[in-house]
Parts: structure tokens; sequence; C-alpha cells
């Protein structure tokens, strides 16, 4: 018989009876089957070319990494990205159908056992933390309460319809788009002695992504009728909407439409028409191209990071392909 240790998935509690464990944690296995491939591994590797980690602490971590980031598809996160590696999943709070040609898993494994599953997977990430680093909880509590923080906010926002400052969007963007990556710099770092503080670049880049994203959702040409600006749809306050607000306080038609909550593609293209008018698509790209440089300025006075520079490259492609 082969030793249990060598089938067990990484994602299993090392503590609790594996046969359990596959029956609890169906919906996670679901949920990477769907993704195919670990969309945050590449940006943990290009952070790490500058730790320079251990390939054995460099895999430990990268599991952890799987699994929060696993946690989040099935449950709540707006990450990331259309253009980082990531798409959009906060799946269960946006009662989501469909998410990258698949079914959302908690339409296949059920809402109960998907809720129970991403909140055991978060009890087994702090075990496998604690036989990591003594830190290493630290560190995935402090960032994991900062993603509530601006989730709670973001959507406190949608729901009352409070349009706020560029400056608080802007702490709730660093909330909700860099922890995950400060998680993977911070525990990459109790490894490492590459001393550098990379914590700027990455409140730089998580900003970089949600007004890209914010961007992205509006601009890009969709014709389904269910994914056509859906950020409309659902009342988000984005970078561009509050651009427009705070600079037409007594146009009521854009908040108005945001409160009907409209799927009709007509309404969404005359509120893109409003937005261009006021010149937010515009103000939104130019902040982009103004983050972009204050990117590769970080990534030089870290010492320079060749897959970051071909990211940042991918990047600006996509933006002007937008």
């Amino acid at each position: 018989m082969s030793d249990m240790k060598e089938v067990v998935p990484f994602y299993y509690s090392s503590s609790g009876n594996p046969q359990e464990d596959k029956i609890l944690l169906e919906p996670i296995k679901y949920v990477l089957q769907c993704l195919d491939t670990h969309p945050c591994r590449k940006l943990l590797s290009i952070f790490n070319y500058w730790f320079k980690v251990s390939p054995d602490k460099f895999q430990l971590i990268d599991e952890i990494i799987q699994m929060a980031f696993s946690t989040c598809v099935l449950i709540f996160l707006y990450i990331y990205i259309k253009f980082l590696f990531f798409d959009r999943f906060d799946d269960i709070q946006d009662e989501a159908i469909i998410r990258n040609g698949f079914p959302v898993a908690h339409s296949v494994c059920g809402l109960h056992n998907s809720i129970n599953a991403a909140n055991y997977l978060q009890f087994i990430i702090c075990e496998k933390l604690i036989n990591l680093h003594p830190m290493a909880i630290k560190i995935f509590i402090e960032q994991s309460m900062e993603y509530y923080k601006g989730q709670g906010m973001d959507l406190y926002w949608k729901e009352n319809f409070i349009c706020p400052t560029e400056k608080d969007y802007n702490i709730l963007a660093s909330r909700k788009s860099s922890w995950l990556m400060k998680i993977m710099v911070k525990l990459l770092k109790l490894f490492s002695t590459y001393e550098k503080d990379l914590l700027s670049l990455v409140d730089t880049m998580g900003l970089y992504r949600q007004i890209y994203d914010d961007y992205y959702n509006l601009r890009h040409n969709k014709t389904n009728e269910n994914s056509y600006c859906d950020d409309l749809t659902e009342g988000k306050m984005s970078f561009l909407i509050i651009h427009a607000l705070r600079n037409n306080p007594d146009d009521k038609k854009i908040i108005n439409i945001l409160r009907q909550r409209s799927k009709n593609i007509e309404v969404k293209r005359y509120c893109i028409k409003i937005l261009e008018n006021y010149g937010s698509f515009k103000y939104a790209k130019d902040v982009l191209d103004k983050l972009e440089k204050k990117l590769r300025t970080e990534i030089d006075r870290l010492g320079g990071n060749p897959l970051f520079e071909q990211l940042m490259d991918d990047l600006s492609m996509l933006k002007i392909r937008a």
C-alpha cells in the first residue's frame, strides 16, 4: 500500500482524516480543477526573483497562497483581475452562475457545502502557517483583515449608493487588491536575506490593478447582456463613476442608473456615453499611465526584475487594446 502522504492533496489538513477531508473539501477540488493552472504562482515567482527563497520553502508558500486564493474564489474575493492572472471571483456574493466557462462551485457542490469548505480551508491555512514560521499566521491574519475591511466598505458604498472620495477609493484598492500580494511578499521575506521593502511597489500595483479592472469593465466591448458593463448592473462605485459623480454633483442620471441595477444594454451604453463626455475614461487612462511609470521606477529602485518588467509590458499592451 502506498504512503498516504504521497496521495493526500496539499490542501487537506495535516491533522485531519483524509477520507473526511475528501468529502468536506470537494468544492475546493472543483475550484482547482476549473482554474487548471495556479494563477498566483507566476506572480509569486516574480517576487521571488528578488527574495530567492529555497525551492522547498517556495513550494510551501505557494501551496498556502493557492489555498488562500481558492477560498476567495469560492466565496467572496473581487480580486483580481482580468489582466493579472486572475478574473472576477466574488461568486457567492454576486450570485454568479458561470466563471471562466465553468458553473460556479456553489451551483455544483451546493451553497452550504461551499461555504463550509471555504471556512474549513481557512483553518487549514492557519494550521500550515503555524508550521511554516512563528510570524506567518500573524501576517495572514493582518492582511486578511485588511481585505475584509476593503470588501466591507465596497459593499457599504454600493448598497447605500454612497460615492466615496478618490482618497478613500485608493485606500480600498490597497486593501482589496494588495492583500494577497502582501502575504506573498511578507512570507517570502521570512526566509530571505533580501532587505529592500517591496510594500510600496505592492500598494501601487494593487491600485493599478483595481483602476484597470474598473476601466476595463466599462471599456471592453462585450455584447452579452449579462456581462456588458456588469459593474453598472452591480451598482459598483468604480473609479470612473467616482470621478464623474464627484466632478458633476448636480447630474443625477448616473446615480439613478446605478440604483436601477439595470441589465439593459442600451441603458448601460447611455451611461458610458455620459462617462465619456465627463472625461472619466481619459482621467482613468491618465492615472494608469502615471501609475505605470511609478511602478517601473520602483522596479528600478529595487534593483530591476526582468520578470516584473515583462509583466508590465504585457499589462501595458492590454491597456492599449482596452
